[in-house]
């Protein structure tokens, strides 16, 4: 398989130094449990899939864009009672995203788009904060599960191992995916107090009390079926916004 040219680890120097790439995407997932079937790495598998085939879609019209390599840690505060649960605190993300941004913006990289797939990671204070530090520099968000509305393709999509990650997995690395009735029910539960039982009132969950086996979200229903459809549909919208974003004067965006 020859080198996708639009993959920062796969393409050389010579490829490189020959393109003008305009936009970075960089895939940001986590390290963590996901019910019994699906391996820790699911939210980075995920993120670095929906990334690079947006590159695709939004490379084969034109525009020039590379995927950086994913960052596979998240903050996982409130899963480190889990084994082998890896935690990277926001303080922490928010030096390595400025330390990106400086090596792009160093390399006349002045667009940059992070796909994330991980709730955990909650990045928007740290691009507020470089946007004062490299106020040329374009950097946006996505987090890759509310580009849709889940329910249109999954009838319990879950927010965690649920029907809508096991099926997405299912179709990316069916390898990795431990038999559907070896995984729990991914039932949950909240915060019995006022305010945080109707959502409005928020505080990080206790993973393993807010949860009977680290899932959320029944996956029995899932297929790789409906994960072909759903992700087809989100790298197709992804790659709009990067296309758009490859063709945008930065100094003109707003209508």
């Amino acid at each position: 398989m020859s080198a996708r040219q639009y993959i920062l680890g796969e393409v050389n120097w010579k490829d490189v130094r020959a393109c003008d790439y305009q936009v970075a995407v960089l895939p940001w997932g986590s390290c963590e449990a996901h019910n019994y079937h699906l391996p820790y790495a699911a939210d980075t598998i995920q993120s670095s899939y929906i990334a690079e085939e947006s590159a695709r879609i939004a490379w084969e019209k034109g525009g020039k864009i590379i995927v950086l390599p994913a960052i596979p840690y998240g903050v996982n505060t409130g899963q480190m009672d889990i084994k082998l649960t890896m935690n990277m605190n926001p303080s922490t993300q928010l030096s390595l995203l400025k330390d990106i941004v400086y090596s792009l913006h160093h390399h006349k990289i002045n667009k940059l788009m992070i796909v994330n797939g991980h709730g955990g990671n909650d990045l928007k204070f740290a691009i507020r904060e470089l946007q004062l530090l490299f106020p040329s520099v374009f950097i946006g968000l996505i987090n890759w599960y509310k580009v849709v509305d889940d329910y249109k393709y999954f009838d319990e999509p879950g927010e965690h191992g649920g029907e809508m990650e096991t099926s997405n997995i299912l179709y990316i690395n069916p390898e990795l995916v431990r038999s559907l009735k070896e995984a729990g029910a991914g039932a949950g539960k909240k915060i019995g107090l006022h305010g945080f039982r109707d959502g409005w009132a928020w505080s990080p969950r206790e993973w393993l009390k807010a949860t009977e086996d680290t899932g959320l979200g029944n996956p029995k229903k899932a297929t790789p079926e409906k994960g072909e459809t759903y992700l087809k549909v989100v790298t197709e919208q992804i790659a709009l916004v990067l296309y758009d974003l490859y063709k945008a004067d930065l100094k003109n965006i707003y209508e």
